[in-house]
């Protein structure tokens, strides 16, 4: 212990504050309400304020926040009550247990420090405050206080408030618990056991990376960006950066997974039913903007899958997001019949270069040099939709129809249900082979060679699924052979480009439930300061 102790501004039950270092010989004592040792000192205490204070300043410092006129009224306490509720004044005195007290002279150095109640020290104590205050001593019943009673730990002890401090004092933005692995203990098999994974190996998420991770946004690490359900946990920056640690992210992803977890955590989007359906949605992320190439994201050769680190990464962090801080746990909320490999992670990049359309974020009412991140809730995919042969506009796009024949089920028609087409560029030549084919006209294009009467929806021998016998009887032959098309509207058809050059595939993700009952396409603008 130094000879002169950490300043502290505190404020007492008036709202009054009181500053240390003091300008005369203090008397200082850190306390708690739930502390009986505390209990037994604060009368002594008291007593010696009462017959000291107009020579020497007793402070009493206590922890217990909105206990402490709880703990004044009981003792009819007189001196003032310092609210240290932080405990930052705790842990830069450095005291391990409570009561603690300091007997300091006029230059800031401590005279005598002792915890706990040992009635020998407290006696010793007030006849130095007397002596010092040139006063008679203070007349105490001292045989009816105990011989020796320990002391209560202090609560800046407490590891979810140390580590808090123990941050701060070291300039640092981090705030999370830490967790201390045994130094036996395998790290990665640790956090498998905590249950932080997805089921695959996790980054540590050390104080270091954590930091390094930071630096990729301006955002204040405590700035709240969501509550995550379905336990509604408080996502702020600082544990989206840890998530993206875990992860594999780079710092300069850090932006992305933010404004993601924004999207997620929409009324709109509805990440809660995303995760809970038996059905197995999953959010599916398209990044558009300038974005895509500051952080070589993959939009060629293999978007849709493995082998690039911010596409893999990005989409994992979010997903982590929603596990760790929003409690969505296989087994627990997550309630998927057959699972999804999405629930991994989903995340690719539109070739706006290479389209012939307006890009999705600028469809969406961005500009076109905003980079945004669009979530779309998706319950399969991707599926391949095959044609290698179609040389004409109309052939090519009707093949892209009736690939999305299987959304759902090829037999069930007029869906309120988001479809995300991906068109590769060899499709992309063909489909502009004769001129510019618009987003709107291959739309209606998917909707005609998608129609169909609403006898062929009829439940069968076939199939049980579509319109029930009884249902297409109240409705009637003319209404039943009614022609409909796939989807209930071409504004559920989304499209995007992307893939490599080679090749004749296209891809289709099949939406969830799609709008109030479900969830709603989200695009947000990505900070990046």
């Amino acid at each position: 212990m130094s000879n002169t102790q950490p300043q502290f501004s505190l404020k007492d039950l008036a709202g009054d504050s009181h500053d240390y270092p003091r300008d005369r010989a203090s008397l200082v004592c850190f306390v708690k309400e739930d502390c009986e040792t505390c209990n037994t000192a604060a009368p002594v205490l008291e007593a010696l304020h009462k017959a000291f204070g107009d020579k020497v300043d007793v402070l009493l410092i206590s922890q217990s926040g909105d206990a402490n006129a709880i703990f004044a009224e009981r003792h009819n306490l007189t001196m003032p009550l310092l609210d240290d509720r932080a405990c930052k004044a705790a842990f830069e005195w450095d005291i391990e247990s409570v009561p603690s007290v300091f007997w300091i002279d006029s230059a800031g150095a401590v005279q005598y420090h002792f915890e706990g109640f040992i009635r020998a020290d407290w006696e010793a104590l007030a006849a130095e405050v007397s002596t010092q205050a040139g006063l008679p001593a203070i007349q105490i019943d001292w045989e009816s206080l105990p011989a020796w009673r320990p002391g209560c730990g202090s609560k800046h002890l407490d590891p979810s408030v140390y580590d808090k401090l123990r941050a701060e004092a070291d300039d640092s933005p981090i705030r999370a618990r830490k967790i201390e692995v045994a130094p036996r203990d395998d790290v990665a098999e640790f956090m498998f056991d905590q249950g932080f994974s997805d089921g695959l190996p996790l980054v540590p998420p050390t104080p270091e990376r954590v930091m390094r991770m930071l630096s990729g946004t301006h955002r204040d690490p405590q700035e709240v960006i969501a509550s995550v359900p379905p336990n509604m946990g408080v996502a702020t920056v600082e544990k989206i950066a840890i998530n993206a640690v875990m992860a594999g992210c780079k710092p300069e992803y850090l932006p992305v997974v933010i404004a993601a977890v924004e999207a997620v955590c929409t009324d709109e989007f509805n990440i809660h039913g995303v995760t809970a359906t038996t059905m197995g949605a999953a959010p599916v992320m398209i990044i558009n903007g300038p974005i895509r190439h500051k952080i070589d994201m993959n939009m060629k050769l293999g978007a849709l899958g493995a082998g690039n680190r911010a596409n893999a990464t990005i989409g994992r962090a979010l997903r982590l997001v929603v596990r760790n801080v929003g409690g969505a746990s296989t087994g627990g909320v997550e309630r998927s019949t057959l699972g999804n490999p999405m629930k991994f992670t989903m995340c690719f990049a539109e070739w706006e270069e290479r389209s012939p359309w307006e890009p999705l974020h600028v469809e969406r009412g961005f500009d076109a040099e905003d980079s945004v991140v669009t979530v779309f809730a998706m319950t399969g995919g991707p599926v391949h939709i095959v044609d290698q042969t179609s040389r004409g506009p109309n052939q090519i796009a009707g093949s892209l129809g009736l690939g999305l024949e299987g959304v759902f089920l090829p037999k069930l028609r007029n869906l309120p249900v988001d479809a995300l087409l991906v068109v590769c560029p060899e499709h992309i030549d063909t489909l502009t082979r004769e001129g510019v084919y618009s987003k709107d006209r291959l739309r209606d294009r998917i909707q005609e060679v998608t129609t169909r009467p609403l006898i062929e929806m009829l439940a069968d021998d076939k199939s049980g699924a579509g319109i029930s016998p009884a249902a297409a009887e109240a409705m009637g032959p003319e209404a039943m052979a009614r022609s409909v098309p796939k989807f209930a509207g071409k504004d559920f058809i989304h499209v995007v480009v992307a893939g490599s050059d080679a090749g004749k595939f296209s891809s289709a993700f099949h939406g969830w439930a799609t709008g109030a009952v479900g969830s709603q396409s989200v695009s947000k603008k990505i900070d990046l300061g």
